[in-house]
């Protein structure tokens, strides 16, 4: 701006200057003509008076070296002239200048000259004997007229422009000067200083508050996206056509272990598995990917998808799922599918060896009440199989169809030791339960459940003469169940496996008490609808501490989800 005012003075001062020259030498010029005309009119009339006295004497002493002057008779010869010879001279009674003077007594012309080549300017006067006395001059024209004063002009020239250099960088800093210093966060306070850009500071007090409008949107717009990446259990990688990486979440960055600050290098520095490689490699040629990668300790499932423009791949978006526990569940799901089937087949190919010899009748009449007991005995096996397992499916499945309520604990397990007592009395195990009324809010079928279980496992894993203890107190808001016994105990290797399905301490043990190896599962998930917590502690041969932690009732019942 300021460059532009500097330019614009300069060029002002330049045609101003430039046109009062033209203005003024327009003006001058016929001024010094009508000047020039007087002078030699003036001249003539005193060479007149200085012929008419002294004849060609005074012709011959004229030293005016810038004026011709010529004397010429009434015939129109040439007698005299200073700037030529007048015998080669030819007949001047036709020159206009001298037609006059013989008529009036005195004449002027312009006219240019051939004999000196130049405009000339002429002035003659009749002298009493009818001679006429001519002088003329050059005629100045408007160039060298210009040409003389050219040295003037051009010295104030260059003062004005000195002058308007100075005038416009000061008259540009003031002028810039209020502009620089304007308040844009503030535009209206501006007003008074330009009134010229009024429009134009509300045009952008208006545009200031449409643009804070849409950046606190995008702001919060953006927000939402950075909470709901970070916070997204998937991982989330946007990625360059050539692998660098635009963007990550924590949860990518987590399981790439790519640390902070990695936005800008290539994914394939901290994801070295071939496989992940493999499927980057194909994303970026165009292809949209979903493979289950093994990353670490973890199975995710990822997919690969390019951004397309044009049908050119111009980013990458990958996302991690993490489907371990699918995997785990999946794998639990294959596990379980085959333990039922070998549970099942045992007790099925007794049973159906033992009819087999009945049917056939290769048994003696004897041994037929045997044979049958032993039939029974593996039909009663299959069914406590059969209702565990459906027990343990509905479990699975959250008990919708169950209504909780306030249970006592400490009447739940008086009650179970009650109906468990002749099977403690078979296995020769001494039974007994202490504690306090402690109410929990639960599904009193599960809960009996969770104590049924409990003591049966203790009974059946104990020694001759042995005890357990059933004690129910509440403690920190929490109900305490424990179950203790003095049995043969569990080791430390079997401790984190006694709650998998089907899993049994003393295989050769469990299948003569009758168990099914799922009721640790069962108790384990009765625990965990019911918010609680369990616990075991055991040694070898000193026996097994179970503890079990529900959440105290509160005065309104919840049904539990």
């Amino acid at each position: 701006m300021i460059k532009k005012i500097h330019r614009s003075i300069l060029l002002v001062s330049v045609i101003v200057l430039l046109a009062a020259a033209g203005l003024i030498m327009g003006a001058m010029y016929p001024y010094f003509q009508n000047v020039e005309a007087d002078e030699l009119k003036s001249q003539t009339n005193l060479a007149a008076q200085g012929v008419e006295r002294n004849g060609k004497a005074y012709l011959k002493h004229f030293d005016n070296a810038k004026v011709r002057i010529t004397w010429i008779n009434k015939d129109g010869k040439v007698l005299y002239d200073n700037k030529a010879d007048a015998a080669t001279m030819g007949n001047h009674k036709n020159r206009a200048e001298v037609k006059e003077a013989m008529r009036t007594g005195y004449g002027e012309s312009r006219r240019y000259s051939k004999t000196l080549t130049e405009q000339l300017f002429y002035s003659a006067k009749r002298l009493p004997d009818n001679t006429v006395v001519r002088l003329s001059t050059s005629r100045h024209s408007a160039f060298s007229l210009m040409i003389g004063v050219i040295p003037a002009i051009c010295f104030v020239i260059l003062a004005a422009i000195i002058l308007s250099l100075i005038l416009a960088s000061r008259l540009a800093k003031r002028i810039a000067a209020p502009l620089n210093d304007l308040d844009l966060d503030h535009p209206l306070d501006n007003e008074d200083e330009y009134e010229e850009i009024a429009p134009l500071l509300e045009r952008i007090y208006r545009q200031q508050i449409e643009l804070g409008h849409q950046r606190d949107v995008l702001d919060e717009k953006q927000t939402q996206i950075d909470t709901i990446l970070e916070h997204a259990q998937e991982g989330m990688v946007l990625l360059t056509q050539d692998g660098r990486i635009v963007s990550i979440n924590h949860e990518a960055s987590e399981i790439l272990q790519t640390g902070q600050n990695c936005t800008g290098h290539d994914i394939l520095a901290y994801g070295r598995e071939a496989a992940l490689q493999g499927l980057l490699a194909r994303a970026i040629q165009g292809e949209t990917l979903e493979e289950k990668l093994a990353l670490g300790e973890e199975v995710y499932q990822v997919n690969a998808s390019p951004i397309l423009e044009q049908e050119n791949v111009v980013g990458i978006v990958i996302l991690f799922f993490n489907i371990t526990e699918r995997e785990k569940n999946e794998q639990m799901r294959r596990e379980f599918t085959a333990n039922v089937s070998h549970e099942l087949k045992t007790p099925l190919h007794a049973i159906s060896g033992y009819a087999e010899l009945l049917m056939n009748k290769l048994v003696k009449p004897d041994d037929v009440p045997e044979f049958s007991s032993k039939i029974y005995t593996e039909t009663q096996r299959m069914v406590r199989l059969v209702e565990d397992i459906i027990r343990l499916s509905h479990l699975d499945e959250g008990v919708p169809d169950l209504t909780a309520e306030n249970v006592d604990m400490f009447e739940i397990s008086k009650q179970t030791v009650q109906e468990l007592s002749a099977e403690a009395d078979a296995a020769k195990v001494k039974l007994d339960v202490t504690g306090e009324t402690t109410k929990v809010c639960g599904y009193p079928s599960l809960l009996h459940e969770i104590v049924r279980n409990l003591v049966e496992n203790a009974i059946k894993y104990n020694h001759e003469d042995g005890d357990v203890h059933v004690t129910v107190e509440s403690k920190d808001s929490r109900c305490i169940l424990k179950v203790a016994d003095h049995g043969i105990g569990i080791s430390h290797e079997n401790l984190n496996r006694i709650f998998e399905r089907f899993y049994r301490v003393d295989k050769s043990h469990s299948r003569a008490s009758g168990g099914t190896g799922l009721g640790l599962s069962i108790v384990k998930h009765a625990v965990q609808i019911h918010r609680g917590t369990i616990r075991v502690d055991s040694k070898v041969g000193e026996g097994t501490t179970v503890t079990v932690s529900l959440p105290l009732a509160k005065r309104e019942v919840k049904v539990l989800k």
